[in-house]
Order: structure tokens, then sequence, then C-alpha cells
């Protein structure tokens, strides 16, 4: 009996005390013949444990509040016995209150990543020193998948864990590997931090609370209201774009949210779908086409 009672008092703790995230880990190999496919096997493995089984907040989480979120690693190419080009894509989801429905918050694939990975390696992660650029990067994105999600529970939730993905960019500032300096580009990881970090980026940043709090949770028991909340999002990305225009945070969460909008709006009346229309296709002109769907739906 007494057995019986600690296995349930750990499976309890074990609950109550979730890690943070819940990540799905994928690497293809698609375009190499060489390399042993036990590798990826491991680096897998040892991927998937390093994002799942680290406290990255200091936050209680239960296991069912565990951000769920995907990372599909595109080995490319392999620069030497342990160094390898990817790209990879990061996706992370928001559950909706009162349904079954996942809403994306974060889609998107960085081309610049470089690993070094032997077989049975271990993953550490410091954060105040580089331990490695593999545990930098993927720290880097645990970071910005547990911000976005507190921004959109609640107003700039996420600036501590925006924070601490900023400070990996400073360290890793004299990195070799692509992606962690201004000047390599106007799309990539300094980039994305230092457009959830600036002030001048503030209105984005409710757009998303508003967004998912008010918009989204609220369509279960008012569905009107919760897409007015939706399309005042947009006036406030709108805003923010007029100030700041071809910024990343604008291409950030349109990748994110292009099919769920037309999904949204294909039932609204036909004013809203004009004002819908006419709002994002002008932040996110590369989706044009495909929101014109909204009126014939």
């Amino acid at each position: 009996m007494r057995k019986l009672f600690i296995i349930l008092v750990l499976l309890v703790s074990a609950y109550a005390h979730a890690q943070e995230l819940n990540c799905s880990v994928q690497v293809i190999t698609p375009q190499l013949q060489t390399a042993d496919p036990k590798i990826f096997d491991d680096m897998k493995k040892t991927i998937t444990e390093f994002i799942n089984n680290r406290k990255w907040t200091g936050d209680t989480y239960t296991q069912n509040e565990r951000i769920e979120c995907a990372l599909l690693i595109n080995i490319t190419k392999e620069l030497s016995a342990d160094k390898y080009q990817a790209q990879v894509t990061i996706q992370s989801n928001r559950p909706i209150f009162n349904s079954s429905y996942n809403s994306i918050l974060f889609n998107w694939i960085d081309k610049d990543w470089t690993i070094e990975y032997a077989q049975y390696q271990t993953l550490d992660f410091n954060e105040n020193a580089v331990s490695s650029e593999l545990s930098s990067l993927l720290a880097y994105y645990a970071y910005i998948i547990i911000g976005l999600d507190y921004d959109a529970f609640s107003p700039k939730g996420g600036t501590p864990f925006y924070t601490k993905a900023q400070n990996i960019v400073n360290l890793n500032s004299n990195s070799s590997a692509k992606g962690w300096k201004a000047v390599e580009g106007l799309r990539n990881r300094y980039w994305l931090i230092e457009n959830l970090m600036n002030t001048k980026y503030d209105n984005g940043r409710t757009a998303i609370y508003k967004y998912h709090r008010e918009g989204m949770d609220k369509m279960y028991d008012d569905i009107e209201n919760g897409r007015k909340a939706i399309l005042s999002s947009f006036s406030l990305l709108d805003k923010m774009n007029q100030d700041n225009p071809n910024s990343m945070f604008i291409q950030i969460f349109f990748a994110a949210k292009v099919d769920e909008i037309i999904n949204i709006f294909s039932q609204a009346p036909p004013i809203e779908k004009t004002q819908v229309i006419n709002l994002v296709s002008k932040m996110d002109a590369a989706n044009s086409t495909k929101y014109q769907k909204i009126m014939k739906q």
C-alpha cells in the first residue's frame, strides 16, 4: 500500500509540474547519400529530450497546458563528418477556448541552421555562455515559442522570454554561423527578436493578444463580436505597418494566419469581408490573391 501511495504521489507531482513544451521533432535527409541514418535517429532523440525535458520558465505547467509545437529539420548538406547544413520549419499552436481547435501561432522556416552533431552527443545549455550552435538555436526558438504563447494570453506577457532569446543572439554575435547578425539580411533570428522587443512594434504585440484572447477565444460564445475583435487587431497591425513598413513582424504574423483568416471571414457579412480583405491584402500583399477567396465563399 505504501509503495502504491508513493507511486501515486510521484505521478501527481509529474502531472502538476510538467515542462512547458511538447515538441514533435522530425529529422529528414532527402539530399544526403553517405551519412549513416542512425546519426539522425539519435539526433532526433537528443533534440526531442533537450526541448521537452528542460524547464524553460519558472512557472508551473500541468500536462495539458504544455505548448504544442514542432520542428521539421531538413538536413540539406553534409559539411563534414559531424557538421551539417539544414533548413528548419518551426511551428507552434495555441488552443482556443471552449473548442478542440488549435490556432497556429508561429510558422517559420529558418534556412540558416548549421548543426554540429556527433552520435550519442549530449546537449547542454547555459544562459550566460554559448555551449554549442545547436543548443543556442533550440533554446532561442524555445523562448520565441513561449514568448508568443504568453503574448497571446496576456498583453505583452512574452517580454521575459524575448529577453532571454535576445541574450542568446547577443552571445552568438561573433558566431561564424549565419542568422545571428543584423548585417546578414532583414529576415533572420536577429531581426525576429529585434522586432518583438522594439517598442515600435508594440501595436503588433497588442494585436496578437487581441486577435487570440478577445477574438478567437470569444467566438464560441459570440462569433460576431469575436470577428470584430479580430478585425480591430488588424487595424492595430495596419497602423504599425504604416509606421514601419515591410517589417519581419508582419511577415511572421501572416505566415501563421493566412488560411485561418480566410476561414474565419468567409462566413462574415459582406461589409466585413470587404474591410478585412482591404486591410490584410495591403499588409500581406504576397497572399492578396488568396484573400479573395473570402468573397467567393
